[in-house]
């Protein structure tokens, strides 16, 4: 009998982390698989714990005796609860150190980065020409260890050169939709991301959409399905062909279109008019002020982070949604935050188009 394939997975109980565990769930050769997963809360264990081919742990990422056992215990570790978690990626590492001296083989650690790997300090007020691309080994090793997220992605990225592991670093764009499916049924899974409905949260309070600078500055989209398929289609990819790439070569951007800031804080302002909640559907520039109050005086939404995903189309992903389907899912979050529907056979709500931006 041959034994099962052993994941551990972080993140479960997560927006994206809950996503991809679902599809998982759902994939042709989930008999042979089994999932554990971490989680905090006891009640939330015994509902995962219900599932086939599930078992959770209760405990934290900071325990790292019990994260460095799971991992040293798991073929396959899907990390997706923090991107910046340094010794929660130490402590996977240590236990794939141990698996490896035990067995002889590398384990695959799949780690969640993020586009924030990217930015600049536009401040909204320009689109870089700049576009990194996740085929493209000499650009990516070339961003500095400074980036966001880039510190923990190094350290996983020299486990591989050393040879107990192999590593691909996912890097999600500005993930967007209502999160469907088993864990969300079964309440689970956090059902929502964290950019958008904070901005509209945030437009809400002020009675007007808002952007940083003019808006000007482009960010990569994906929707939240989607991208659980490109963790899917990598782990397809790993196990049918060995020269899947990994380490320096194992970066996979999760991104499907683009779009400017602007046009996303307008597409909030309009729907921001379309349930009476402001007269006005053009973005206001934040003020210094406002900024220091919502997000701890960061300028992060004035930034670019253009990406493509050429490595990822090549192993197989196939996304189909884009920019306006981003832009057409700002009013149904908005509908969800405030638990009204609007009348979707006014055309004008939806009369806005995604940014033609020219790739330089």
């Amino acid at each position: 009998m041959t034994s099962k394939t052993q994941f551990f997975l972080t993140g479960a109980t997560g927006y994206i982390g809950g996503a991809v565990l679902a599809r998982f769930l759902k994939h042709p050769n989930v008999a042979s698989f089994h999932f554990t997963v971490l989680v905090r809360n006891t009640e939330k264990a015994a509902k995962f714990n219900a599932i086939a081919g599930v078992t959770a742990v209760v405990g934290s990422l900071n325990d790292v005796p019990l994260v460095t056992k799971l991992a040293s215990e798991a073929d396959v570790v899907v990390a997706i609860a923090d991107s910046d978690d340094f010794g929660a990626a130490q402590a996977i590492l240590a236990g794939f150190k141990q698996r490896h001296a035990a067995t002889g083989v590398a384990p695959s650690f799949i780690q969640t980065s993020g586009a924030a790997l990217f930015i600049d300090d536009a401040k909204g007020m320009y689109a870089t020409p700049t576009i990194y691309d996740d085929s493209d080994v000499d650009q990516i090793a070339a961003l500095p260890p400074t980036q966001l997220h880039r510190d923990v992605d190094l350290a996983i990225s020299a486990a591989d050169a050393e040879g107990y592991a192999k590593t691909y670093i996912l890097v999600p764009s500005m993930v967007y939709g209502i999160a469907t499916g088993l864990l969300v049924d079964k309440g689970i899974q956090n059902r929502h991301s964290q950019v958008l409905p904070g901005l509209i949260k945030i437009s809400l309070g002020r009675g007007r959409a808002g952007m940083v600078g003019e808006g000007k500055n482009l960010w990569p989209n994906v929707e939240v399905h989607e991208l659980a398929d490109l963790y899917v289609a990598l782990y397809d990819a790993i196990t049918s062909n060995p020269a899947t790439g990994h380490g320096t070569n194992g970066y996979y951007f999760g991104e499907n279109g683009e779009h400017s800031f602007y046009d996303l804080s307008k597409a909030v302002g309009e729907s921001l008019v379309a349930l009476g909640k402001s007269d006005n559907p053009e973005p206001k520039t934040f003020s210094q002020e406002e900024l220091d109050q919502f997000f701890g005086g960061s300028a992060i939404l004035g930034t670019n982070a253009r990406c493509r995903a050429s490595h990822s189309l090549s192993i197989g992903w196939k996304p189909t949604k884009g920019t306006k389907d981003l832009l057409a899912s700002v009013i149904v979050e908005m509908e969800a935050l405030l638990g009204k529907a609007v009348d979707r056979s006014d055309s004008r709500v939806f009369q806005i188009e995604p940014p033609k931006v020219q790739d330089a």
